[in-house]
């Protein structure tokens, strides 16, 4: 009897030690979980120092190509910047082992303010009527007059740049050029994107490719991004605003722990689809000042045209009024002296 007493009441310090213990845990797992929500730009910060940066600059020297007009620029610091500045993005349509250029099927330009962590996209409708600089096929000193989309083809990066700079009055201080074949692939790596697709999505020009993409998918894939992008048969207007919201929906896939950690990944399956004149620790920089000041604010602007037809081809001539004030936008946004108060925000019912 005296044994069995004291088995049983020696059983209660061990099962209370056990309860202790797993109380205690609970409460270090807690206090962890909390510790990662509260802290995740930190935790975020540390995923890019130690599994980007050290492969990434390496990465994007691969990719970075200075202008032929301006040379080699002198590395930028790796300090935050400040300073607002200005990206020409285009998108181009080249086909893999295809020698010709291509022509721009995206032209966007976007004027940054990193200290706010503000970016402004200017798009531009690829079949603008505008002056190419540079382009004079009849050698009588004066540029002709084409589609906004064929500046690449006639003269790469530099004759976009020099004829989007003539269209909007201002400088574009880099450029970022992206071959539509490698968004497919990089897509998948980061697990798909959400669209907001709400009716269903279906080439039926004999002349394109034929796909349908579905409505009310939580996640679209590479394939399906990229015919997104490219569907052009409603119209180039709106085909432009589906561009600006693909670039939302990647800016809010990569900028999370697992996105940044693939971008080394994306740049190798880029490969030669992307050239940008931004030093490599330029672009790092950038990239650690985004993840500390967190989601960036995008605002989005695209000007509109009129269609008209010209021997046989199709133009838009952009609307004036909305040219000007896009203008009036850049202005704006690339002053150092311009407050997140006094912002012009592109909002047309303030064209005049």
């Amino acid at each position: 009897m005296e044994r069995r007493h004291r088995r049983r009441t020696g059983g209660k310090p061990k099962n209370k030690k056990r309860f202790t213990a797993l109380y205690i845990s609970c409460i270090v797992l807690f206090l962890i979980a909390a510790g990662g929500y509260l802290f995740r730009k930190q935790l975020t910060l540390v995923a890019f120092d130690w599994f980007v940066s050290p492969t990434l600059e390496s990465k994007l020297e691969k990719s970075f190509q200075p202008r032929q007009s301006e040379g080699q620029k002198q590395p930028e610091p790796v300090a935050y910047r400040k300073e607002p500045f200005s990206v020409l993005l285009l998108g181009t349509d080249q086909r893999p082992n295809e020698k010709a250029r291509g022509r721009s099927d995206t032209v966007i330009y976007a004027a940054v303010r990193p200290a706010e962590s503000r970016v402004l996209l200017v798009s531009l409708p690829r079949d603008t009527y505008v002056q190419i600089v540079g382009h004079d096929p009849n050698h009588d000193g004066e540029d002709d007059f084409d589609k906004l989309g064929h500046a690449y083809a006639f003269g790469g990066e530099d004759m976009s740049i020099a004829t989007v700079e003539k269209l909007m009055e201002h400088k574009a201080d880099y450029y970022a050029t992206i071959n539509f074949q490698g968004i497919q692939d990089a897509v998948n790596t980061v697990g798909g994107v959400e669209l907001p697709i709400d009716k269903p999505i279906e080439n039926k020009n004999p002349l394109h490719i034929k796909f349908r993409i579905e409505a009310g998918k939580p996640l679209y894939n590479g394939e399906e991004a990229m015919y997104y992008v490219r569907y052009r048969e409603d119209s180039d207007f709106n085909r432009t605003k589906r561009q600006q919201i693909f670039l939302n929906a990647m800016a809010d896939k990569l900028l999370n722990i697992n996105g940044i950690s693939k971008i080394p990944e994306l740049l190798d399956i880029m490969g030669a689809n992307f050239k940008t004149d931004m030093e490599p620790t330029f672009i790092t920089g950038l990239g650690k000042q985004a993840i500390s000041q967190g989601q960036p604010q995008i605002s989005s602007f695209t000007i509109t045209g009129e269609g008209f037809k010209k021997k046989g081809l199709y133009y838009d001539r952009a609307n004036e009024q909305e040219l000007e004030y896009a203008r009036l936008m850049i202005a704006n946004w690339l002053d150092s002296g311009t407050t997140p108060q006094t912002l012009k925000l592109p909002d047309k019912q303030d064209i005049q």
